[in-house]
Formats: C-alpha cells, sequence, structure tokens
C-alpha cells in the first residue's frame, strides 16, 4: 500500500504478516482505530470507501486513541487519562496540533505519530503507535503540561479496540511456586481489571487475552495486551453497553505520585497489543519473534547453567563449593553460579542484606580463587545480589536507616525480615551501583542473578507514593551496569518468576520460571510463561527428587524433558548423585546442547489435546525441517486409553522420520509399540498434525514423559 495515498485519504493503515492497523485521521479529534485483527486486504484505492463503511462520518469515541467523555456521542467507560490541578478539572479536548506523521514499511509494520494540543485544559499529548515487522502494536503516550500550575495526573492508558465477536477472556491468577495459573471466563459487559499494586510484576502477571468463543492453541482469534513495565501496572478489558470493547493497560499510579510543574512530562511505558487468527500459538509467534528480534537479545547458545542454592543454602564452604564446580564442569556444565550466602553476615536469611562485600569468614581468600577455578574448568561465573533489599539487621541499616522506602516514622511490617532500599535515593544508588559494579570486576563475574524477594508495601519516597521512582532508579542501575561491563549477563529472579514482564527483559537476558522446579508444577509455569516469552528467556533447571518445595518425588526423565524446554540448568548437589544418574544428566546435557539451536529458534507449538491429564508441546524450526515434541503424562487419565498424539505445525507434504529421545524419555517399557520399531516411522506432516501416533499406555502412571524427534525424510539427492 502505498503510503501517501493512504495519508491524503486520511486512512493510515499498518500491516505486517497477517495482522493490520486502521487509523482514521481525518481530525481535528484524535485518530480512531476503524480496524484492528487479522489483516482484511486493505487496498489503497479503496481508502475512501473503507472509512465510510468502518463509521467515518460517526463522531462516535470508540477506537479513539484518547476517547473523552465530551467529544462525539462520548466515552462513557473507563477513563484513559484523569487529572487535576489541586482538586480542579477542565475536561480536555485535544484536537491534532499537525497532520498525523506516518512511517509505513510495506507490509513489515511502520510508526505512527500523533501530536495533539489542548490549550485550554494547559496539556499536550503526543501519541506514539508503533507495528513491529512481527505484526506486535506497541502503544505509549507522552503528556506534557503546557500551563503554569502543578497538573496531578491520576490515570493515563493506552487502548485499543477489538471486535464484538470477542466472546472469552483469559488471564492468569498466582502466588509464590504457582505462577501464571489460567483462568478462563465470558467476556461481559463491565471491566475485568487484574491491578497490580505490589510494587513488581507479579506471579499473576503476564498477557490478558480476549478471543473469540472456544479459541485454544491453534484455533480462534485472539487478542492480547501486555504492560511492559515492572512496577504497580493495570491491564483491563471493558465491554459497555453499546458494545464497545477495549483492552487497556499502562501504569497503575497512586495518588499524587506523578506531579507535572510547567514543562515536565510524563510518558507512559510501552503497552504491547498482540492479535491472532490462529490461536494462542499465533500470539507467541509473534511475541517471541519479536523479542527474538531486538539488537540486545542474547546471541550466544544458551550456557548450561549450575545455581547452587539448593545444594548449599547458606552452607558456604569453599572446598565443597569447588567440588561441586568439578563436577558440574564434568557433566558439561557452561555456567556456574553462587548463590545467596557469599557476603557479610549471612548465614541465615534474617542478616546481611545489604553488605555487598565478601565474608572474609567464610571466603578468607575472597571469591577471586573460586571465579579462576570456576573459569579454569572452561565456564562462566555467577554471583547472587537482591539490590533493592536490605535486612534490619545488617551493617548498611543501621549506618543509613534513612535509605529505606518507607515513612521513616511509619515502616512496614518486615516480609522475609527484609525491608525495600529506596534506590531512587542518590547516595543508595550510587552504593549499590559501586558495590555490584566493583564485584563484578575484581571477582571476574560473567553474570548475575539479580533477585527481589518482598512486595514493595507502604512505598515512599521523599514523602511521595515511590514505586515510580523506584521501578525506575532500578532500571536506570540495570543499565549503567551493562554500559560499565560489556558482555555481563543479567538475570531477574524475584521470589522466582514475580518479575517477568517486558519491562525489565529490556535490561536483563533471562528471567527465572519459579522457584518451584518440581517437573509436574514447571509444565504448567513454563507453559504458561512461554506464551509470552521464548524459551531462551526462561531459566528451567534439573532439581532433586523429592522436590524441595513441594516434597514431591519424580523421575529424572521427567525432570530433564521439563527443564529441556527452557534456558536450561540444574540446581541439586550433584556432587552425591549415583554414576548412574550422574550418566543420565551428561546425557541430557549432550542433547540440550545439540537441540539448543531448535528449541531457540524455532515456533513453539502446544496441542489442544483432548485428555487434560497429559500435555503434547514441542518445537518446530522455522524452516519446518526438524522438530521436538514431548508427550507428558501429568495426571491419571478417566479414559483406560490415551487419545492419540497429534504434532502440530510441520509442513504438510513433507515426510518426517520419528525416533525417540531415550536419553530425554522414560524407560522403553513404556514407549508405545510404534516407538520400538526396528526401523524408523516415517509419516507426512498432515498424517501427523490430523490423526497423530498412538499414546504411550501411560493412563495410569502420571509423571513419565515420552519425547519425539522429527526431521524431514532426506530426498532421494541429499541421499
Amino acid at each position: 500500500m502505498n503510503e501517501d495515498e493512504m495519508t491524503e485519504a486520511n486512512l493510515v493503515v499498518l500491516s505486517a504478516g497477517d495482522t493490520a492497523l486502521a487509523l482514521d485521521a481525518t481530525g481535528p479529534e484524535m485518530p480512531r482505530v476503524l480496524h484492528w485483527g487479522v489483516d482484511p486486504g486493505f487496498r489503497a484505492d479503496d481508502a475512501a470507501q473503507v472509512l465510510d463503511a468502518m463509521g467515518r462520518t460517526s463522531r462516535h469515541q470508540a477506537g479513539s486513541l484518547m476517547p473523552s467523555q465530551g467529544r462525539g456521542w462520548g466515552w462513557f467507560g473507563r477513563p484513559t487519562l484523569a487529572g487535576h490541578r489541586d482538586g480542579r478539572v477542565r475536561p480536555t479536548r485535544f484536537e491534532l496540533a499537525e497532520p498525523v506523521a506516518v512511517r509505513a514499511q510495506d507490509g513489515r509494520g511502520g510508526t505512527v505519530h500523533v501530536r495533539a494540543l489542548d490549550p485550554g485544559a494547559g496539556l499536550a499529548l503526543h501519541t506514539e503507535l508503533q507495528m513491529t515487522e512481527q505484526g506486535v502494536v506497541r502503544l505509549r503516550h507522552t503528556l506534557t503540561n503546557t500551563a503554569t500550575d502543578t497538573y496531578t495526573l491520576d490515570v493515563l492508558a493506552c487502548v485499543l479496540p477489538v471486535p464484538a465477536h470477542a466472546a472469552e477472556l483469559l488471564d492468569f491468577a498466582g502466588r509464590w511456586a504457582r505462577e501464571r495459573s489460567p483462568q478462563r471466563s465470558p467476556l461481559r459487559q463491565g471491566v475485568w481489571s487484574r491491578e497490580n499494586r505490589r510494587g513488581r510484576t507479579g506471579f499473576d502477571a503476564g498477557l490478558l487475552l480476549a478471543g473469540s468463543e472456544g479459541f485454544g492453541f491453534r484455533h480462534g482469534e485472539v487478542w492480547g495486551v501486555h504492560p511492559a513495565w515492572s512496577g504497580n501496572h493495570v491491564q483491563y478489558a471493558e465491554r459497555l453497553a453499546d458494545g464497545t470493547t477495549v483492552l487497556g493497560g499502562g501504569e497503575l499510579l497512586d495518588a499524587g505520585e506523578i506531579r507535572l510543574a510547567e514543562g515536565e512530562s510524563y510518558r507512559t511505558p510501552w503497552v504491547y497489543f498482540a492479535t491472532s487468527g490462529t490461536g494462542l500459538d499465533g500470539i507467541s509467534r509473534g511475541f517471541h519473534d519479536m523479542l527474538r528480534a531486538r539488537p540486545q537479545h542474547p546471541t550466544t547458545a544458551r550456557p548450561v547453567t549450575m545455581n547452587i542454592w539448593e545444594a548449599v543454602y547458606f552452607d558456604h564452604d569453599p572446598e565443597r563449593v569447588r567440588a561441586l564446580a568439578n563436577t558440574a564442569a564434568a557433566v558439561g556444565v557452561e555456567r556456574f553460579v553462587v548463590d545467596d550466602g557469599w557476603f557479610r553476615h549471612r548465614r541465615h536469611d534474617r542478616a546481611g542484606l545489604g553488605d555487598w562485600y565478601v565474608d572474609e569468614k567464610v571466603w578468607p581468600d575472597g571469591l577471586r580463587p573460586l571465579a579462576d577455578h570456576v573459569h579454569g574448568l572452561g565456564m562462566q561465573f555467577g554471583l547472587w545480589f537482591e539490590p533493592e533489599m536490605v535486612n534490619p539487621d545488617s551493617d548498611l541499616a543501621r549506618a543509613h536507616p534513612d535509605w529505606f522506602l518507607a515513612d521513616p516514622d511509619r515502616l512496614p511490617f518486615e516480609q522475609r525480615s527484609q525491608h525495600v532500599l529506596d534506590v531512587a535515593h542518590p547516595d543508595a544508588h550510587a552504593y549499590l551501583l559501586e558495590r555490584i559494579s566493583t564485584l563484578v570486576g575484581d571477582v571476574g563475574v560473567d553474570y548475575i542473578k539479580w533477585d527481589h524477594n518482598r512486595d514493595l508495601a507502604d512505598a515512599v519516597h521523599d514523602g511521595r507514593p515511590g514505586v515510580h521512582a523506584q521501578t525506575t532508579a532500578v532500571y536506570r542501575l540495570l543499565d549503567e551496569l551493562r554500559g560499565r561491563h560489556t558482555g555481563l549477563e543479567i538475570e531477574s529472579c524475584s521470589s522466582g518468576g514475580a518479575r517477568a514482564d517486558l519491562g525489565i527483559l529490556e535490561r536483563t537476558d533471562r528471567i527465572w520460571g519459579s522457584d518451584n522446579i518440581d517437573p509436574i508444577e514447571r509444565q504448567a509455569i513454563q507453559r504458561w510463561t512461554g506464551l509470552l516469552l521464548p524459551y531462551e528467556l526462561i531459566g528451567s533447571h534439573i532439581g532433586s527428587a523429592p522436590a524441595h518445595i513441594s516434597h514431591r518425588d519424580t523421575t529424572l526423565a521427567l525432570r530433564c524433558a521439563t527443564a529441556l524446554f527452557g534456558h536450561a540448568g540444574i540446581e541439586s548437589d550433584i556432587s552425591n548423585w549415583s554414576q548412574d544418574d550422574l550418566a543420565a544428566l551428561t546425557a541430557w546435557v549432550s542433547a540440550y546442547k545439540q537441540l539448543r539451536p531448535l528449541l531457540h529458534g524455532g515456533d513453539v507449538v502446544r496441542t489442544d489435546h483432548p485428555d487434560p491429564a497429559a500435555w503434547v508441546h514441542g518445537v518446530v524450526s522455522r524452516d519446518r525441517a526438524h522438530a521436538v515434541f514431548a508427550y507428558v503424562q501429568l495426571e491419571t487419565s478417566v479414559a483406560e486409553n490415551g487419545a492419540p498424539v497429534r504434532l502440530p505445525g510441520l509442513d504438510p507434504e513433507t515426510r518426517y522420520v520419528l525416533r525417540v529421545r531415550p536419553e530425554l524419555s522414560s524407560p522403553e517399557h513404556t514407549w508405545p509399540a510404534w516407538a520400538r520399531r526396528t526401523t524408523a516411522l516415517t509419516l507426512t506432516g498432515r498424517y501427523l498434525a490430523r490423526v497423530g501416533l498412538a499414546a504411550p499406555d501411560l493412563t495410569n502412571r502420571p509423571g513419565h514423559v515420552l519425547v519425539v524427534e522429527a526431521q524431514a525424510q532426506p530426498s532421494a539427492s541429499q541421499e
């Protein structure tokens, strides 16, 4: 579509892949979204007719990028902008200050800039809308106070409309060790709002999705919203009495948190919107491809990571840790991470937090000899920090009680014997930057596990609500550290997976999916975390049996197969494992290294399997020549026989050679007959997707797994 023709017709269309977004930019009011969803095939010469067909003459506020009550038919839904001047309000009447600026990219998305003014209200608005080459839309507003008196901002949200046939909602509940548990409901009139006031993203955070009736992983139309912000936030769906429906999101501001003097501005975080005509897997594909196209996305192979937390906890003995490093290197580990307990006064979790100096009593020679030993074994060296928190029983707290993110006369409750450190306090920020940066340089740290283990309760900074200032200060601290130490990688951990959002991932290289590494629990956590994030950004480790949190005993095969679908690692004292288990672990490490280009570059696929007791999921390479699938029996089945295992995402016309990966599967006696053939099974992608394979006989044997690799059969010329 020709950009100039569309602009002249006052219809702006951005398209990428199967997605299109059409804006009525006629003015003088803010542009209206006429369509966002599957690309209907807009044509430049149809621009005027499209505008008429979709309601150019209507002054309704439905679809406006900044709807208001007093324009057209009025918007009586949740306000997207609200504020006041010392209690006095003036309704907004934004009008375009200049023609809408468009930079389209011929079917590869583009950018729209809208600049609007309301002189009577003393406000200027700059709205940026981008469609990535993958079809994901992101939106943000910048509001500037142009009047002489202070403007207190209460709400500034980003919204996009969804069509009337959206009928269901999917979002997530969650808690520690049970992140992102899905819940579905009808999309009714009213507001379904998920509001997070914990000061961090939250165990229940991710995507809020609306979809056509009965949508699933591989079918149905779906629309989703995600605010890229690591502090308080809101995401919501609203359906009005007139049938108008929107998805919205943004930062959730506390009273008086944002006060703009003359000339000052507030910019919302990016709010991401994605849509798919092919179910939830299409939503994932858009986000995964977009994230992989970022310049800061990890480009090196994701190293097998050994974290020693569940191996030693606070019992840091240098010789024991060195021996553990030796065993890790022997099985093929590529990154060795020393977790909590290495710094002063830290023999338990009730003291020392904030005292970022190596504990001379535990590590009399410092950590450099250990780091050198780890590097000498061919592994990277990682170190744990929790910079945003402080124990009251610490030298830091005793010296600087004024550094707490709190009202000094009304401290909040201690959670995990911790308070929050005010990172926006200039001296606290400087201390953290100096200490962490010095340790990274002096010790030789390649990787930081950056933890965050409590909510921000009654967060007060300089007498005002402090979550916004804290979040931006943490972002700045991470940016400064990365600027000082080229190549340093950082993991975002927050009591497990409570800070997994696209804001923190602008500055970090992976998230820790959950503290719970019980593979049964992790199957669900990784499935739903993976809706937004590709596997290479989700830390997934093999733990002990029984699991340390759930106390469930599981097979090593299931633990291995579960950790495979992520940025894989180990979290157990493997120095006391049997030789047979170490041999199996070594084989798993080798399989992960062989498969990780596929796992971390292919399309994630999940079946809508008819038996809820078993799940089928996998990854298919972009050229459809290679795939790996897992069949996981989660619990006993109601049916006596398992449902056929369909393998989606393959090329329908290609014949695939199938083989079980024994180092990733339960013992051979659990395999179906086809998997035990002396010659490999070869079938077309169409057959495998529509008919499938006989399931393993596991209906009464939860906790077992079968991993199948599919490779395109070579042609006669290739043979």
